[in-house]
């Protein structure tokens, strides 16, 4: 048996994944979801992370599991001063533990081997996924789509299939998306709005976030706007509106709430059509590959109402839920339940 804590470390969101395991089956696994801005108090990561690991358990643990996206914050001039900071933060968390450090060939090393190498364990949350994923399914495209960004996962004959390796990589071939649920400036999603019988350009102040489109047109609720907003206020139904007037540089004594509702809907159009654009090219290379159907997986807090109609706008064979094919509740941190998973299957063979 293994009780193994795996983490996705990001720059806002922090996941992780408490999984116990004999001889590979799952017994138990729990999640919890943490928002922690790294570049605000990145000295604060090792306390954010044991207040992770108490939200799910207080069982003495036997390995833990790291993947990360954090290391591209700006709280650090270089990724690989990102990385190195990640690890010292997990070490100290978890002293006297094994620890295994995910990289983007899907395999777990050790911290020692990963400090040499930083490039191979940077942003590799993607390939547990993918991992988790090729248990279950022979094919399938994962599209994740979290706070941030979305991610696109290729499995192919039961193996992760990714064409890039880095975030550069997959941003260049698609399987990277950077449009997410609650971060993203409205700026990076539209250019234009259709307002008033006419077109306006919009400011590129950050006035609003996908997470106020969201919330306005009922995708997401109060309490899962999770993320910090971008006038500092609160998540409101009335504040989300205000700041989505304020893109075009109005007010909601400017307009009025149904003009600002279809601004909402023109803006989620586009993002959509964002997230399509990459899971086009993606599933496109896929469904050549496989033999058979190529279902596509949705996951993420944005599962629902972004990854689903994208899926649909580029004419996907089938479209599942991840969270109803996989353990219950997980499919919101994904990652951290496959590298969880994964370090348990390590622990137990080398135990």
């Amino acid at each position: 048996m293994a009780k193994a804590l795996g983490l996705d470390i990001g720059g806002a969101n922090s996941k992780a994944a408490y999984g116990v395991t004999q001889k590979g089956a799952i017994k138990e696994i729990k999640v919890a979801v943490e928002y922690f801005p790294v570049w605000k108090e990145p000295a604060k990561l090792t306390e954010a992370l044991l207040k992770l690991k108490a939200s799910l358990s207080q069982d003495k643990l036997d390995c833990v599991g790291v993947t990360m996206t954090a290391e591209l914050s700006d709280a650090y001039q270089t990724k690989r001063e990102g990385v190195n900071h990640i690890l010292d933060c997990v070490e100290r968390a978890f002293t006297g533990l094994p620890i295994y450090v995910l990289n983007v060939d899907n395999n777990l090393e050790l911290p020692s081997v990963s400090r040499e190498a930083p490039f191979k364990v940077a942003a590799a949350n993607w390939a547990a996924t993918g991992w988790l994923v090729s248990q279950y399914f022979e094919n399938g495209v994962v599209v994740d789509i979290g706070s941030t960004s979305t991610s696109i996962i290729p499995v192919i004959n039961g193996k992760v299939s990714a064409q890039g390796k880095t975030d550069l990589e997959k941003l260049i071939c698609g399987e990277l998306v950077y449009t997410g649920s609650l971060r993203t400036n409205v700026a990076a999603i539209v250019h234009e709005i259709p307002i008033k019988g006419g077109v306006a350009s919009v400011s590129s102040e950050l006035f609003a976030l996908s997470g106020d489109m969201h919330l306005v047109m009922g995708h997401i609720t109060e309490e899962q706007y999770i993320s910090e907003t971008a006038d500092c206020r609160g998540t409101s139904r009335r504040e989300a509106l205000a700041r989505l007037a304020r893109v075009v540089c109005a007010d909601t004594e400017m307009l009025t709430e149904p003009e600002i509702v279809a601004i909402a809907k023109h803006i989620y159009e586009k993002q959509v059509q964002q997230v399509a654009n990459g899971l086009s090219r993606v599933y496109t290379r896929a469904k050549q590959l496989a033999s058979t159907k190529v279902p596509v997986l949705v996951a993420g807090l944005g599962k629902d109402f972004l990854a689903r109609k994208a899926a649909e706008q580029v004419g996907a064979d089938v479209i599942m839920d991840l969270g109803e094919l996989l353990p219950k509740g997980i499919s919101l941190a994904v990652p951290a339940v496959g590298v969880a998973l994964m370090a348990a299957k390590k622990f137990e063979s080398e135990s």
